[in-house]
């Protein structure tokens, strides 16, 4: 099976020479893009399997980018940057980016989180169900067509909300832990995913939840993770 082709979007030299060997050496086939305007571009024309980018850009701002493309794709993007803050990692979710590592980061994560995305775009490209549609209370989740509703409204969500909401679905009246939820998102559990996995979730509470304070649909225990609630 080919490995997907992918974007990588970065302009201090030797961050992409590291990233691009050590996809040469896996057998990943790659494009690369200096700066916002030429990866906007790249995506566009050779419409690659993933987006690897820098925020820091010296042209377009990294989260400008991923706006661009989710105006018209919902291939994975997962940002690679040195800003740690929580603000900016919630900046680039919810533009659309599906994963945020923090530089430095190791190969190792990097090729882990390369190895769960190619598991997903496989599964994308098989059968799916479509009669698969979750109901809980307001909420629905349509499975088939990739979609999510509240009171009969379409949920924008991106595509990392949209895979965490129905992990949750999936798993309904059951506490799952950070540890399980980290690892079927990202493929293994690292250091910064818990951090990660609550900026995801906030933000999909900001959407699911009329009142995020007094949560109607994910409960969280303290310590251990989440739960979808079940609904009447």
């Amino acid at each position: 099976m080919n490995k997907p082709l992918i974007l990588v979007v970065e302009d201090d030299t030797a961050v992409r020479n590291l990233i691009t060997t050590t996809l040469k050496a896996h057998d990943y086939r790659y494009l690369t893009a200096a700066n916002g305007e030429s990866a906007v571009l790249e995506a566009s024309s050779h419409n690659p399997d993933v987006i690897l980018l820098d925020l820091g850009l010296p042209d377009l701002d990294g989260v400008e980018v991923i706006r661009r493309v989710r105006s018209w794709s919902n291939l994975p993007i997962i940002v690679i940057s040195a800003r740690s803050e929580d603000t900016d990692k919630i900046d680039a979710l919810d533009a659309g980016a599906d994963d945020y590592l923090t530089k430095p980061f190791s190969v190792e994560e990097l090729l882990a989180r390369l190895r769960v995305t190619q598991r997903r775009l496989d599964a994308q490209s098989g059968a799916v169900n479509a009669d698969a549609v979750f109901t809980n209370g307001k909420l629905k989740v349509d499975y088939a067509a990739g979609c999510a509703f509240l009171d009969g409204k379409e949920l924008h969500l991106t595509p990392s909300e949209y895979k965490l909401l129905c992990l949750l679905c999936r798993n309904v009246g059951k506490v799952l832990t950070h540890t399980f939820i980290t690892q079927q998102i990202w493929g293994r559990s690292w250091e910064n995913d818990i951090a990660s996995l609550r900026v995801f979730m906030a933000t999909l509470r900001k959407k699911l939840e009329q009142e995020p304070g007094s949560p109607q649909y994910i409960q969280t225990h303290i310590g251990v993770g989440y739960r979808m609630m079940k609904v009447e």
